[in-house]
């Protein structure tokens, strides 16, 4: 008799302290017979009894794992930092397993944290991720956008940063965000020179705001 596969839970854990956490995320996790958890999240929901896989970098051999727990009729349950919406394993495991065979359940991200610091919305920022690489964007398509999020978390992303702000044009402000919601928590406005030779946090968000936008 062949046995019934369950959804994959994609689970948002917040931008790290454990009050982000939404009770949805909670009682997601307890359902897991296996989490994939990578180690920034390893620490969590320690009172689960389930099986934990490091995500680690291979991403084909993570999705080789929750294809093969899966089969044999495990709760699969993959924790992503933050949103699973923004920068995460979401996406290639969607891909691969079928939008059909997933549940996401949204978390907060660094992202909204970071323009909640600032008392500015978002709903017009435009989003760029140099997490892994230097991202593909050209200054010149970025320099309409009134607010830009840049997803760092590595020196280059800070060197890339540096380099493409001054071609954006003038009147903005730059913001450094580290630690978001942890308690080495730090944002300071730079300038695009002093964050070529800053040491950055994995947890580094890097907001370029429109001067008239902020008082």
């Amino acid at each position: 008799m062949t046995q019934a596969k369950k959804k994959i839970l994609i689970v948002g854990c917040g931008p790290g302290d454990p009050a982000y956490i939404t009770p949805a995320a909670k009682a997601a996790a307890a359902k897991a017979d296996v989490l994939i958890v990578s180690r920034r999240l390893e620490g969590l929901f320690p009172e689960v009894a389930a099986e934990r896989i490091d995500s680690g970098t291979d991403v084909e051999g993570t999705i080789a794992l929750i294809a093969e727990r899966r089969d044999a009729g495990a709760q699969v349950v993959l924790l992503a930092t933050g949103d699973p919406g923004i920068a995460s394993l979401a996406q290639p495991v969607i891909r691969r397993f079928g939008r059909e065979n997933c549940e996401v359940v949204p978390g907060i991200s660094s992202i909204q944290v970071a323009f909640a610091r600032l008392g500015l919305d978002w709903t017009d920022a435009r989003i760029v991720t140099a997490h892994r690489a230097d991202p593909e964007e050209t200054p010149a398509e970025l320099r309409g956008s009134p607010k830009l999020a840049i997803l760092g978390g590595r020196d280059g992303s800070l060197r890339w940063a540096a380099g493409i702000i001054p071609e954006l044009g003038e009147g903005r402000r730059v913001f450094l965000c580290e630690d978001l919601t942890m308690p080495t928590e730090k944002i300071r406005e730079v300038s695009a020179d002093e964050l070529r030779h800053l040491p950055v946090s994995s947890r580094a968000i890097i907001l370029v705001i429109r001067k008239e936008l902020l008082p």
